[in-house]
């Protein structure tokens, strides 16, 4: 089985002295996994940084055994954050949540597009706020729809807009840029309670069903933001 395609890297972990095992997310295939040899060499391991966009060739012998990618760069996004902590660190934290929510080999072109987009937002002022719509984007691609205005109440507390959730449990206050999702909201606080509420969901909804655990890539971004 050979072929070519476009993809995003995920991961990347030595295999042996000169070879590592990458995962990629391609346009065509889906998530693909193979040995990338002479990936330790300083010709190769300059662009093989996490969510660069990758020409791949992709050759296996048969589809129950690893095959190995030869790759060239097609467009490095990484370096351009070197001297971002925040930005670089969300990078790592969206490569992290595609590489353990996807399927081996299922293609899905959405979420393809979804991973282009992200760099499209991460120039935007509010980046923060587009990255939690982008996470549940992800979320809502890979069958988890989590639509706030249907989990809360609308209620005036202080003569403010208060959006509660409907929970008997715990009522927790939603942030309102998460419902009315033209609210501009550069409030470092709220944006953090958004990301912990969507990390909530993401924990107890898709995470711990499928024997999964927080990712820490996720949290360390959230602590870059603090």
């Amino acid at each position: 089985m050979i072929w070519d395609d476009l993809g995003f890297l995920l991961s990347k972990n030595k295999y042996n002295e000169n070879s590592l095992i990458a995962e990629i997310y391609t346009m065509s295939h889906g998530k693909v996994s193979g040995i990338i040899f002479g990936g330790t060499s300083k010709k190769i391991k300059n662009y093989l940084q996490i969510g660069n966009n990758l020409h791949v060739n992709f050759n296996s012998k048969s589809e129950n055994r690893i095959g190995y990618f030869k790759i060239e760069i097609q467009q490095a996004f990484s370096p351009y954050y070197f001297d971002n902590q925040k930005k670089l660190s969300c990078i790592s934290s969206a490569m992290h949540l595609v590489r353990i929510l996807t399927a081996e080999s299922q293609t899905n072109e959405n979420i393809y597009k979804l991973i282009e987009n992200f760099y499209i937002l991460l120039k935007k002022d509010d980046w923060i706020k587009n990255y939690i719509f982008w996470e549940l984007e992800l979320f809502k691609l890979l069958g988890y729809d989590l639509i706030f205005k249907n989990l809360v109440d609308k209620k005036i507390i202080d003569n403010k807009v208060k959006y509660i959730s409907k929970s008997s449990i715990d009522k927790k206050i939603v942030p309102s840029f998460l419902i009315e999702k033209s609210l501009n909201s550069e409030d470092l606080p709220t944006l953090l309670d958004g990301l912990k509420l969507v990390g909530d969901y993401l924990e107890k909804s898709i995470l711990k069903p499928n024997n999964l655990s927080q990712p820490i890539s996720r949290l360390q971004f959230i602590n870059t933001l603090k």
